[in-house]
């Protein structure tokens, strides 16, 4: 029997071909990545390939065939824990990692269940490559081979790696133009140009927006506010300082979306109290109003809540830019003699709450330390909503009046999970264990936010306050749609219906107001700022932010995700295309066009802001740069 006849460089080109194919078929088995044409599969497939080249290819320097093995393994071995960080972290965030969540070390420590339900024994696949380049070195003589590596050989594997470089990035820029300047869609970069590049483009754009803060001079700003002062909507006259020093209590509601208000599962009321404060006389009900939070999910909503800015793309403001001049909700409420706190029973480490609400200027931080946690109250991310709220109602009634207390709930958090005694319906039934858990903890927070409403009374705050309540950010990913379609009696989840499932609601109850109604403007979580503080007679027609008063008459439907998406009150732009928002009906994309300028150009904007710290440069008594702000 003749033996093999292996090929010369056969240990790099099996790590080539073994890396490659198990990159392909993590992308059709792991991510769900829309696929529209045979050219978009294409590119899916050899994206990995360029990269590859590259990083195996490195290896024909190396003369001794140990140390060039030894290089090949553990290049192997980095790839796969790469892509399986992706594949994890998107199975938890439909999303796909960034440079900046890999330092978010501090939050590692509680994820807990959340992260043992994403793993299982069947993971151990993804490293199959790394496997068989150990047991190729190990059983195959010919792979352990010294070879002489001409200067020619070297040139014309780097040429054909810049070659397939160049021709993926041709493609990529045919299907999705200005791929690298303008998206804000990891998916679409993933898409076009692969796992690995997709991680060395974000390595630059981590450290471009450390340079920017370092260059910065604050004449950047003078563009910005001109925007910003161009588009700013009037108060409303009979509104305005209505209910001047009231306390405000805002509450975010952990994972609520608003499909479930005024629904039911299999015959049960899934928010039973929340759904009469939809027609409660003392209360403004939006329900078309949604989240635009990023990968920093609850921290992303109390940045937006508290700034009226977008967080950022690539990862958690809390982290990249704790320690940046704001002027949050919280300030303002201050220099109006607020005593401003947030309550929140989790290690006050978590999303770098202490480092940041320094920045907010937050007065005082109810942490887990600040509630006594008794057998049974907790849940894997700190305690459970009941407690919580009671506890927080009587901690409000030790308070100096007025107060802004931002409360931010956990029971309803992924991956669902309540003890018995606590469970009020039954489970759902679909493929989705996720969507199934997901009903009965949101009836349980439901219950927990009647009994709160109760507890501000007992303890004396309620008729002095108003309360403002919102969804933080959704709770059922995409990755769940199948079972989603089901619950909703579809055949398939579209992107229109995506982008639609964001909504969450948001309640602002008035004790006493008598003027509540359901508010159905398109509105988001930049608007809540700008709101609130117009409510209790305080102006911000100075301030940097981006959101409007949704009770102006001049507010615009029209809001913006932080990936790019928007709604307006005709218009839905999501996946790529533009969609008739009453019918769902995917039509022509010449209406999106203007809309879809305007969403780059208010991301760029908020992130210019953040990245460059520009606001150190503004005084907002005045509306100017300060006077030594240009170098």
């Amino acid at each position: 029997m003749k033996s093999i006849k292996w090929p010369k460089h056969s240990f790099m080109i099996l790590a080539i071909v073994a890396t490659w194919i198990k990159t392909v078929i993590v992308y059709h088995t792991s991510f769900d990545m829309k696929l529209e044409n045979a050219m978009q599969h294409f590119i899916l497939f050899i994206n990995p390939l360029s990269f590859l080249l590259f990083v195996y290819g490195l290896s024909l320097f190396f003369k001794s065939p140990k140390v060039r093995n030894r290089y090949i393994i553990s290049i192997s071995v980095i790839l796969s824990i790469v892509l399986y960080g992706n594949v994890a972290f998107y199975r938890f965030y439909d999303d796909f990692i960034t440079l900046p969540v890999l330092f978010q070390t501090s939050n590692f420590g509680d994820l807990g269940s959340s992260a043992a339900s994403i793993i299982n024994v069947w993971d151990l696949l993804y490293f199959a490559d790394v496997v068989i380049l150990v047991i190729a070195n190990k059983y195959l003589p010919i792979m352990k081979q010294a070879i002489k590596v001409n200067v020619q050989f070297r040139r014309a594997f780097f040429v054909l790696a810049v070659a397939v470089s160049f021709l993926n990035l041709g493609l990529a820029e045919t299907e999705r133009p200005q791929l690298l300047t303008r998206s804000f869609d990891r998916e679409l970069l993933v898409k076009n140009i692969g796992t690995y590049n997709y991680h060395l483009y974000d390595i630059y754009i981590q450290s471009k927006s450390s340079a920017q803060r370092a260059l910065a001079d604050g004449s950047e700003l003078v563009e910005v506010n001109n925007y910003i002062r161009s588009n700013q909507a009037a108060v409303n006259e009979d509104l305005f300082g209505k209910y001047k020093d009231r306390n405000v209590i805002a509450v975010s509601l952990e994972s609520l979306q608003n499909f479930v208000i005024n629904n039911q599962m299999d015959g049960h009321d899934i928010t039973p109290f929340l759904n009469s404060l939809t027609k409660d006389p003392d209360t403004y009900y939006f329900s078309n109003f949604y989240h635009q939070t990023g990968l920093g999910k609850t921290s992303d909503s109390e940045f937006i809540v508290e700034n009226s800015l977008f967080g950022l793309g690539r990862g958690a403001v809390f982290f990249t830019h704790g320690g940046n001049t704001y002027n949050s909700m919280a300030e303002r409420l201050g220099e109006n003699g607020y005593f401003t706190n947030v309550m929140h029973p989790n290690n006050k480490s978590f999303w770098n709450r202490d480092v940041m609400y320094q920045s907010l200027k937050i007065d005082k931080f109810y942490d887990v330390d600040s509630y006594e946690i008794e057998e049974g109250q907790a849940v894997n991310w700190g305690m459970k909503d009941t407690p919580f709220f009671e506890q927080s109602a009587a901690h409000m009634a030790k308070m100096p009046q007025p107060f802004y207390s931002r409360l931010i709930s956990l029971t309803n958090h992924y991956p669902f999970t309540l003890d018995e005694d606590d469970k009020m319906i039954p489970e759902y039934t679909s493929n989705s264990g996720t969507l199934n858990r997901y009903f009965q903890t949101v009836r349980y927070m439901d219950e927990s936010v009647k009994n709160f409403f109760q507890a501000l009374k007992d303890q004396g705050v309620y008729e002095n306050s108003i309360i403002v309540m919102y969804g933080d950010h959704y709770g059922i990913s995409e990755n769940h749609n199948k079972a989603m379609a089901q619950y909703l009696g579809k055949e398939e989840i579209t992107p229109y219906d995506n982008a639609m499932l964001q909504e969450v609601p948001l309640f602002i109850h008035i004790p006493g107001s008598g003027e509540g109604k359901e508010m159905t403007e398109v509105s988001g979580q930049v608007d809540i700022r700008p709101t609130v503080l117009h409510l209790l007679g305080i102006e911000t027609s100075k301030d940097m932010q981006l959101g409007a008063d949704l009770f102006s008459p001049e507010h615009e439907d029209f809001v913006i995700f932080r990936d790019g998406r928007f709604v307006t009150d005709k218009y839905v732009y999501a996946g790529e295309a533009c969609y008739d928002k009453a019918t769902g009906e995917q039509i022509d994309g010449e209406p999106c066009k203007q809309y879809a300028d305007r969403a780059t150009m208010e991301l760029e904007n908020s992130d210019a802001i953040i990245n460059g710290d520009l606001l150190r440069f503004y005084d907002e008594k005045t509306g100017n740069l300060k006077q030594d702000a240009v170098k």
